[in-house]
């Protein structure tokens, strides 16, 4: 029997779980099993637990659906432990360095306990010191093991479940187990510390607990606020029935409803049945205050009154108060420049909201491509009662195809259309200004699967932090996406790091990438032609990508030309330098082709037969077309340690690594890209991050999102198996 088992509940942390589950991994003291809790075998944190479970025998992954709540994960862990103790960790918190190590001492010097109450620390997800909430309660308790009797003030109601740890024999004999619904550790915690008879704190941090961006769920405004008159409830309740002395039902009923009449007195928690909620609350204190329970003094004992007396008009005064202190955080955004615009803009605010309009830009104006255009596309097709306007930079609608609507960034017609649009969409952000209305929808695209660190991840690299600017502008504009897009299992967990926010994730795919699985042979020869790709040759589309520490275009120091005549007399090379320089001038001579100014990066990889790249999210695009990919990474070590990646590159290519021009021209000259073992890579490659493009991905975000269809009725995904990319040219296939 281990030690301890660690019980770890990972629905919907994802992108942090790896971090939890790691810090259990890394303890020096290693008689433990480690138990996660996932929701289904598909589910993003799968393939997290997945991978330790596979290299680590002591991880023991179990299932519990997502309608059992952190309940029903933490109650499922609990059947399947062994050890002698339990701890339960949340799975986007991290265990302390040590902390199992100092545990067990502790449990040794205690001569063992039914419970065993420890420290933990919330730390600010951004700025900010941490901060030890524990450490005063835990102040006073004896040193030794203890009755509870000793500590009435430690109730189990203001130490969460993770912060103790629990003999799994004791939670067993007493039959106890987290009940269902939300504030699930005050009605699990109160009764563990009413049934225990032997008791220990540990004064030392175990748990490290991020304090999320969004604030804790329980917080939100919502119904679920019932639950903790519930949980109250059956702890006030189970306190009775036990005989628990009355310094210790005090204590309980006094801590209890602190948290109750901070969700009373709260402008936004209860949105609905605020009078029915409080008068519940109301009949609860009277029928349990204990006799001679002495009111708290200052405003708290003002609430408590209110509430002993049911005086609701009292409570909507203090309401009424709290909200006029928090009208100055209803302010909007600041507006566009220009007092003109400004005040055409606000009219615009004042008039209702378009149903049929739908605003799309993509890279910050600059025309009609990627993502949003792929959805404008479709949403002609599936929905074309829907008015779309494509909004570009001055001087660059001449580039958006013909008879698609646009406006220019800056306009006051742009800023109508941003004013009145119920749908929003984009690639990137729309300006500061932009108004989040009630009842609009915004649809983060993306426009790229992360190799390197984005958004609040950058904040640790200083090249990069200094031209992102202000992190907290950049969250502002996340706190407006209702959807984002994901094109893999990897990127729902890096954008949930990225990118904090409450939007949904839409696992559906790129709708740039549908093209890869639709076009025919005659497309790719067409593009072929458009690109000008001599008849017969070998076309290697080089895209290597932008470098923060460079101020311009240098290729990654690759002599294009002299690559030609390495690889071979059949090879020419379609140039495809970062967006950021696709307005300098033509770099096109012989054997190379520049295509930047091309206004769609699908069609240069269609006509390609292979692609170079070092850490483009190009890759992962074409990927979807199961063509050869060699990388060509001469400074990965610099790139990675001043740009930051999610995942080691050069461990799992999608091809050939190349870190000389002169091993680059040998894969090509001796046909290596199209070997065995460069299939096996991209294949690989394929699985990991071609999850959900399977040429449908735009007809889910359009029937979701522009048609407000049900989940349940979105095309499911085909899987990769089934999936027939675009035929590659005939072009001649060395041996």
């Amino acid at each position: 029997m281990p030690r301890f088992s660690i019980i770890v509940p990972s629905h919907g942390v994802a992108g942090r779980l790896p971090l939890a589950l790691d810090s259990v991994l890394a303890q020096s003291f290693g008689d433990f099993e480690l138990i996660p809790v996932h929701d289904a075998a598909d589910a993003a944190a799968a393939d997290v637990v997945a991978a330790r479970a596979a290299h680590d025998p002591r991880v023991r992954p179990v299932h519990a659906p997502p309608s059992a709540g952190l309940a029903g994960a933490r109650n499922a862990g609990t059947r399947a432990a062994t050890g002698a103790y339990l701890l339960f960790l949340d799975g986007d918190d991290t265990l302390a360095p040590g902390a199992l190590t100092a545990l067990d001492a502790r449990l040794a010097d205690t001569g063992g306990v039914d419970v065993l109450y420890a420290e933990h620390e919330r730390v600010p997800w951004w700025e900010g010191e941490p901060a030890n909430p524990a450490a005063p309660l835990l102040a006073k308790a004896p040193r030794d093991a203890f009755s509870p009797d000793r500590t009435p003030w430690l109730t189990g109601v203001q130490l969460p479940a993770w912060s103790a740890l629990y003999r799994r024999a004791f939670l067993a004999d007493r039959r106890l187990s987290f009940p269902e619904g939300h504030f699930t550790d005050v009605g699990f915690g109160a009764p563990a510390a009413a049934e225990a008879t032997r008791v220990g704190v540990l004064r030392a941090v175990i748990v490290r607990h991020l304090v999320r961006r969004q604030g804790s769920r329980l917080s939100l405004p919502g119904p679920h606020h019932a639950d903790l008159l519930d949980q109250a409830e059956r702890a006030l309740a189970h306190a009775a029935e036990r005989g628990l002395a009355a310094e210790r039902r005090a204590a309980l009923f006094e801590q209890l409803f602190a948290a109750i009449l901070k969700t009373a007195v709260h402008p936004r928690r209860l949105t609905d049945g605020r009078r029915d909620w409080f008068r519940r609350a109301s009949r609860l204190y009277r029928r349990h205050r204990p006799a001679g329970f002495r009111v708290p003094g200052g405003r708290l004992g003002v609430q408590h009154r209110l509430l002993a007396s049911g005086s609701y008009a009292g409570f909507r005064a203090l309401r009424a108060a709290n909200r006029a202190a928090a009208g100055a955080l209803t302010r909007l955004p600041r507006p566009p420049r220009g007092l003109g615009t400004r005040l055409h803009y606000r009219r615009a605010l004042r008039r209702p909201l378009d149903p049929n309009l739908v605003a799309y830009c993509a890279y910050w104006g600059r025309g009609y491509a990627c993502n949003p255009a792929a959805i404008h596309a479709k949403a002609r097709e599936l929905a074309p009662h829907l008015r779309g306007v494509f909004l570009v930079e001055s001087g660059r609608a001449h580039t958006v195809p013909a008879g698609v609507e646009t406006a220019v960034l800056g306009s006051r017609r742009a800023w109508e259309v941003l004013a009145r649009a119920t749908y929003l969409v984009n690639n990137a952000n729309f300006a500061e200004g932009v108004v989040k209305r009630p009842g609009s929808v915004h649809l983060q695209t993306q426009h790229g699967t992360p190799l390197k660190t984005m958004g609040v991840d950058q904040s640790t690299y200083p090249v990069v932090a200094a031209a992102t600017g202000s992190f907290g502008k950049l969250l502002g504009r996340v706190d407006r996406w209702d959807f984002n897009l994901s094109a893999n299992r990897h990127s729902t967990q890096m954008w949930e790091r990225a990118f904090p926010g409450s939007y949904e994730q839409l696992e559906y795919g790129y709708p740039r990438n549908d093209v890869y699985l639709t076009a025919t042979a005659d497309d790719v020869a067409r593009a072929r032609r458009a690109l000008g790709v001599p008849e017969g040759k070998t076309a290697v589309l080089y895209a290597p990508t932008h470098r923060d520490w460079e101020t311009g275009f240098g290729a990654g120091g690759l002599d294009l030309e002299a690559f030609c005549a390495a690889a071979g007399e059949d090879v020419v090379v379609l140039l495809r330098a970062h967006y950021f320089y696709d307005r300098g001038g033509a770099r096109s001579t012989g054997r190379v082709i520049d295509v930047t100014a091309h206004p769609s990066a699908e069609e240069v990889c269609l006509a390609a037969d292979a692609l170079v790249t070092d850490y483009s999210s190009i890759m992962f695009d074409y990927a979807n077309l199961d063509r050869p990919i060699v990388v060509y990474a001469d400074d990965w070590e610099v790139y990675r340690e001043t740009r930051g990646v999610y995942f080691d590159l050069p461990a799992a290519p999608p091809g050939p690594f190349a870190r000389t021009p002169e091993e680059l021209a040998r894969v090509f000259r001796d046909g290596e890209h199209l070997g065995a073992e460069s299939a096996a890579l991209r294949a690989a490659f394929r699985e990991r991050f071609c999850e959900f493009d399977d040429g449908r991905a735009a007809e889910r975000v359009v029937r979701r999102v522009l048609l407000g269809e049900p989940p349940e009725a979105i095309p499911p995904v085909v899987p990769l198996a089934e999936r027939v990319p675009a035929p590659a040219a005939a072009t001649p296939v060395r041996s």
